[in-house]
């Protein structure tokens, strides 16, 4: 029995029937090992080596405690492995990391708040639910990094509005917008465009949910995210036209179409082959109004002119935008 309670207490997160993580380390007088104690004094000038040592050895390194600590050039890589080592829910805020090697780590629901990864090797690293608030990332390496589909404080944004009101909900979003923001900014300078085109979406969307719910400019930033992505996405605009052109086709063949002097339209009283052609002839004037060619063989009447109109004034905007979106992401 006092084996067992001199023991490292650590009670891991994602403990279940399943899956149980348990430290070995013996206890200090707070009842955590040294690596697991938040108030265990790790400013000796040997922590690196030691936390190096540790994690060769197969220690426990999820849960442990390295806040404000020195690791400058530490190596953290599981060298000839192919799973790096885990430091899921770890703290390693205000961490000095500049030049520390830490290829493949897994930092899943670690905090990294503020910390310096100056010249930092985080490639490949999985960074998804880590806070990441504050981190100094200038020259870190950080190709095919994971940081999920949404980082820790959107997850929390969410979840406050529910239960703490929409004040807490807009901290945890500026905080949001704060990190997509640096981490947009240091895929820029390390060249990596098609992430941050991503990022910025991300970072704009967390600027309009901050937002009034049912204000005009959070309307208008939903619809530019919706049509263009923030002017990321030249796809979405193709989508949105198509969708433009088959819609207008529609109405088109109901409110009927001039051609040599005679108005068609859809009756249920035609057989469905012509009824059929009169769609396809509806489709191909929808096509021309909205890419503004406009052949004259086809007139609209009634009804279809105002829609015609509506059409070819936003085929003509819309075609701009596709331009200048997609020259945007090829300049990149």
């Amino acid at each position: 029995m006092s084996e067992l309670k001199s023991m490292c207490q650590y009670q891991d997160p994602e403990n279940n029937k399943q899956q149980s993580y348990c430290c070995q380390g013996l206890a200090n007088n707070s009842g955590f090992c040294f690596w697991h104690d938040k108030e265990a004094d790790k400013s000796a000038l040997n922590i690196k080596k030691r936390l190096e040592t540790y994690a060769q050895s197969g220690g426990l390194l999820r849960g442990i405690i390295l806040s404000n600590t020195n690791l400058e050039g530490v190596d953290l890589v599981n060298h000839h492995k192919k799973i790096g080592y885990d430091f899921s829910y770890a703290d390693f805020y205000h961490a000095k990391l500049n030049e520390a090697h830490l290829f493949n780590i897994n930092l899943q629901h670690a905090s990294i708040m503020k910390a310096n990864l100056r010249d930092a090797n985080l490639n490949c690293a999985n960074l998804e639910g880590t806070n990441m608030l504050g981190v100094k990332w200038v020259g870190c390496k950080f190709e095919n990094v994971n940081i999920g589909k949404k980082i820790k404080q959107e997850i929390e944004a969410k979840e406050v509005l529910r239960h703490d009101g929409r004040q807490k909900n807009i901290d945890y979003l500026k905080q949001a917008e704060e990190i997509y923001r640096d981490l947009r900014k240091h895929a820029e300078h390390e060249g990596m465009f098609c992430l941050a085109g991503y990022l910025i979406q991300k970072e704009l969307t967390m600027r309009r949910l901050q937002l009034p719910p049912y204000s005009i400019k959070r309307f208008i930033s939903k619809m530019v995210d919706i049509f263009c992505g923030y002017g990321e996405a030249p796809l979405r605009i193709i989508g949105l036209s198509l969708t433009i052109i088959l819609v207008c086709a529609f109405i088109y063949s109901f409110t009927g179409l001039n051609y040599n002097g005679t108005t068609q339209a859809v009756n249920t009283g035609l057989p469905l082959k012509e009824n059929i052609a009169l769609f396809w002839s509806s489709l191909y004037y929808s096509v021309v109004t909205f890419t503004t060619l406009g052949y004259g063989d086809f007139t609209p009447v009634g009804i279809s002119r105002a829609i015609a109109a509506a059409e070819a004034f936003i085929g003509s905007f819309t075609i701009a935008l596709f331009v200048v979106v997609f020259v945007k992401k090829m300049t990149r």
